[in-house]
């Protein structure tokens, strides 16, 4: 992976819901036996900002990243993709918006074992396009972006973890999503490999315009992000310096 990547642009990291990809309003969720994980959460993000949520374990961020995907619902509150709500959409359309515009970064990495790397990574767009060129193209694009390139035959039984994170950024990125997420992205990292995805991930969610939302334990992850917020029961605060 290239040592000379280009340095982190400085935002104006003032976010309005008129200009946001990603706008929650009062979510709260409760979990059986009727504890309530959270409740009044707010949250605006804007293209090309990234966001990280920290927090104590069993405070809900892993639950609250798969209501922002559409894969489990709040029990109060509005989620907003795009311009797009979800709580209206039935499973079939959430799982159209989830194609178009979410780019999910899991913290197991998710790539099929039986398709090369390639394949992998054109499969978000090629559920969206029938431009099956177009598709191999920007897998292509995104996989020397991540310096990869040349290797898109390959399969993922050859790769490190630090080079299936890699490859898990780029299927994030192929089809240019309005919203990225992304759970725990380096948990499985030494040190060295997560800082420079990290730093790979931030530049590429700021040249591509997206919403990113990371939610993370490691502060060096949270590092990264314009804003760090930290989820408690009563929704997400800014955090201490």
């Amino acid at each position: 992976m290239p040592n000379d990547l280009a340095p982190l642009p400085t935002r104006d990291t003032a976010t309005h819901a008129t200009d946001a990809r990603l706008v929650v309003r009062g979510l709260a969720k409760t979990v059986p036996g009727g504890r309530e994980l959270f409740s009044g959460l707010d949250l605006a993000v804007a293209g090309g900002e990234l966001v990280a949520i920290v927090g104590e374990s069993g405070t809900g961020k892993s639950t609250l990243l798969n209501i922002l995907a559409g894969l489990d619902e709040a029990d109060r509150g509005v989620v907003e993709v795009g311009g797009t709500a979800l709580g209206p959409l039935d499973e079939t359309a959430r799982t159209t918006l989830r194609r178009e515009l979410i780019g999910f970064v899991f913290q197991a990495f998710h790539i099929l074992p039986y398709l090369t790397l390639g394949q992998n990574v054109a499969l978000p767009l090629a559920l969206v396009s029938p431009d099956a060129t177009r598709a191999t193209s920007e897998a292509e694009r995104l996989l020397h972006a991540v310096g990869l390139g040349g290797r898109a035959g390959d399969y993922a039984r050859d790769l490190s973890g630090g080079e299936l994170q890699r490859v898990a950024i780029a299927r994030a990125l192929v089809h240019r999503p309005a919203l990225i997420l992304a759970d725990e992205p380096t948990g499985n990292l030494d040190p060295d490999t997560a800082a420079r995805v990290l730093e790979l991930f931030a530049s590429a969610v700021r040249e591509g315009g997206a919403a990113a939302v990371i939610v993370t334990h490691s502060p060096a992850t949270a590092a990264v992000a314009d804003r760090v917020l930290t989820l408690t029961a009563t929704g997400l605060n800014a955090s201490d310096d």
